[in-house]
């Protein structure tokens, strides 16, 4: 048996009864690190010793009888959440050595129920990027063709699991950086409701648009590690208090009741964008019969400020990043230049240092456009967009139930093809980005293959907490459609 093949929900349903153990689990997804991630470079931090003591102590637990859903399941951690005694970098040099003494909320849930915490991620630095190539210590690759990206800033979870590296993987989402990259690599990839799952331990980039989600094999393991992350938490003044249902029970309403009585919608502002691939325009098409012949009602909408959410994004999230990054001055954690004569040039020096060029640009941005005079034109004004964004979703989910798109205009691109072109590097987020503004909850569900043989993802978008719908409807496409290969061995 190839371990590594297994889903959470399979391996699960193998650990409880015994047939295999955790420590031959997570020794299946080592092995495979260790062959084959000095060329995909998923991960920045593995801790082989500490992996299997987790997974001795994961077997001693369901040999008691006291197994929970994730124990003894290896997961992969994005290197932007807290843990405890193991390196949190956000892949930036200036948090290169940086030790937490605190485990984030999500790690705490994952430790609570003995899983397996099999490393830390690659990223974009501070979560900036969309292709992973932002890193400060090397590229990430995608599975399915090493020559292309992964995606981002989530890229290193999403490559991670894609490569059969780990079961599934935690990410975050500022912009589409679960969705993003799960689509690029063929993987399952959900953003929460801002608010749905805790951000206490996560270090952020842009607070108010910052959301921690799983990134899985399918859906069926999305409402597994959905059900597990969410929740209140009085840690997190951003946490919701809503209730939080059992989102496994979204697939029985599926195996119940099929798609029939669901209407989704599609903006028809997406239809006049430019620079859609032609792949993905077919892929699209495609995914609209598929949900037609489940039964899905499919109606035209209107999101008219869609063409406006990147220009918005990219003020509100370098304004957050500038004042969230200003911590990271040299005096109390992480790198410090020692050079320096005085305070002052200590602080230029390490921001100059520790920071990576994008890092820089986006807190340039966001500092200017809080600067005295210019924060009514800049910032004002997209929080003023954000808002007209958000009733449009309202107004949008008064006719429907779910709300589809492409994940992103094209399937993954070549590494090194954007990265000099700032501006058409954020237009890949032009799909997702309006779902942070909303707050609403997406996922990328695999949806077709290119003619390049690249993956490429269906976005569903819901009302806020209404994540049962997309588990529902993410699920039946999910059956619908013509199952991936398996990405060419490396």
């Amino acid at each position: 048996m190839n371990l590594h093949t297994l889903t959470i929900a399979q391996a699960k349903d193998l650990l409880d009864k015994k047939e295999i153990s955790s420590v031959e689990l997570t020794r299946a997804f080592l092995d495979r690190i260790d062959k084959y991630d000095n060329t995909i470079s998923a991960f920045i931090t593995v801790d082989p010793d500490l992996a299997l003591e987790q997974a001795q102590q994961a077997d001693r637990i369901i040999a008691k009888g006291e197994n929970q859903a994730f124990t003894g399941i290896p997961v992969a951690l994005k290197d932007v959440l807290c843990t405890k005694g193991v390196k949190t970098t956000c892949a930036s040099k200036i948090l290169e050595n940086f030790v937490p003494q605190y485990d984030a909320t999500v790690v705490e849930k994952f430790k609570a129920q003995h899983a397996v915490l099999i490393g830390k991620a690659n990223m974009d630095e501070f979560a900036m990027g969309s292709s992973t190539e932002n890193s400060a210590f090397f590229v990430t690759r995608n599975p399915w063709n090493t020559d292309y990206v992964p995606g981002g800033s989530s890229g290193g979870s999403a490559a991670a699991v894609a490569a059969r590296f780990c079961s599934g993987a935690v990410g975050t989402d500022t912009g589409g950086s679960i969705r993003q990259p799960a689509s690029h690599c063929g993987v399952v990839g959900l953003k929460p409701t801002y608010g749905r799952v805790s951000r206490f331990g996560v270090v952020a980039y842009a607070s108010s648009l910052d959301q921690v989600g799983p990134i899985t094999r399918d859906v069926t393991d999305t409402a597994m590690m959905l059900n597990l992350m969410g929740g209140h938490d009085p840690k997190d003044s951003t946490s919701s208090p809503e209730q939080m249902p059992d989102f496994l029970k979204g697939i029985a309403l599926f195996k119940e009741q099929g798609l029939s009585g669901m209407t989704a919608g599609i903006p028809k502002e997406f239809s006049s964008l430019d620079g859609i691939d032609p792949d993905v325009k077919k892929m699209f098409e495609n995914a609209r019969k598929t949900l037609e012949g489940l039964g899905v009602d499919i109606k035209e909408i209107s999101l008219p400020h869609t063409n406006y959410a990147v220009a918005a994004y990219y003020i509100i999230a370098p304004c957050e990043a500038s004042a969230n990054l200003a911590r990271f001055d040299g005096v109390r954690y992480g790198l410090r230049d020692m050079d320096a004569n005085d305070i002052m040039e200590m602080y230029k020096k390490t921001k100059s240092k520790g920071f990576g060029l994008e890092v820089q640009r986006r807190i340039i941005i966001g500092t200017y456009s809080l600067s005295s005079g210019y924060y009514d034109a800049y910032y004002g004004r997209a929080s003023q967009v954000r808002a007209l964004i958000m009733d449009d979703f309202k107004r949008a989910f008064e006719s429907c139930d779910i709300i589809l798109s492409p994940v992103a205009p094209t399937p993954a691109f070549k590494i090194g093809e954007k990265i000099e072109d700032p501006l058409t590097m954020y237009l890949s987020d032009i799909f997702t980005l309006s779902c942070n503004l909303a707050g609403v909850p997406g996922i990328s569900v695999p949806a077709g293959i290119s003619s390049t043989g690249l993956p490429m993802g269906l976005q569903m978008m819901a009302r806020h907490f209404d994540e049962m719908s997309l588990i529902r409807a993410g699920y039946g496409f999910e059956q619908a459609v013509t199952k991936h290969p398996e990405f060419p061995e490396l």
